[in-house]
């Protein structure tokens, strides 16, 4: 967690009729004052809270990317590849409200867990190394070089982050019950 920017109001920005939680000091990207529930108490529950926010809001990013392009692309993939499409009738993703989970192979999902297990396991293992410099979600993965080496682009790439995370976590909600 980083150091808080200037002076924050007592009242939450999220729900300004009630007052902001003493650990929500504005050090984190997107910190809005939003705990109702009270479950972030010290500083190591906010950095456990936030790592679990950055994962779901990474997940949902691809996830609301890969819906829509899985019901597009999924029949001509599969017919290039001479496999039956996972699209039903009316393009819809396979999902427990569409049905269709039935034809996805357990190796999938087996594989999946196993890429989640190896990647989490990572995280745990950058995040307990004590570096300054390490902040919720920061795996050291940027092949691209996107991530900005000043300290105010480093803090607005954060904060897209999480906003854009946060926009794919309802999104994802959306599509799974539509």
């Amino acid at each position: 967690v980083s150091e808080q920017v200037g002076s924050i109001p007592s009242m939450s920005m999220s729900m300004p009729f009630m007052e902001r939680p003493a650990i929500l000091d504005g050090s984190i990207a997107g910190d809005v004052g939003f705990d109702p529930l009270g479950f972030a108490k010290t500083e190591e529950d906010l950095v456990n809270y936030r790592e679990a926010e950055i994962k779901h809001a990474r997940l949902a990013m691809l996830a609301a990317a890969g819906w829509p392009l899985s019901e597009l692309w999924d029949k001509k993939i599969a017919a290039t590849f001479g496999m039956p499409a996972l699209v039903d009738n009316a393009d819809r993703a396979p999902s427990i409200l569409n049905g269709g989970l039935d034809k996805i192979s357990p190796v999938y999902w087996i594989g999946c867990l196993v890429l989640a297990g190896a990647v989490d396991f990572y995280g745990t293992t950058v995040a307990k190394k004590n570096n300054s410099d390490y902040f919720p979600g920061n795996l050291g993965f940027d092949p691209l070089g996107l991530y900005p080496k000043d300290a105010e682009g480093q803090k607005q790439m954060q904060l897209k982050e999480i906003k854009n995370g946060r926009l794919a976590m309802i999104a994802i909600t959306a599509f799974a019950v539509q």
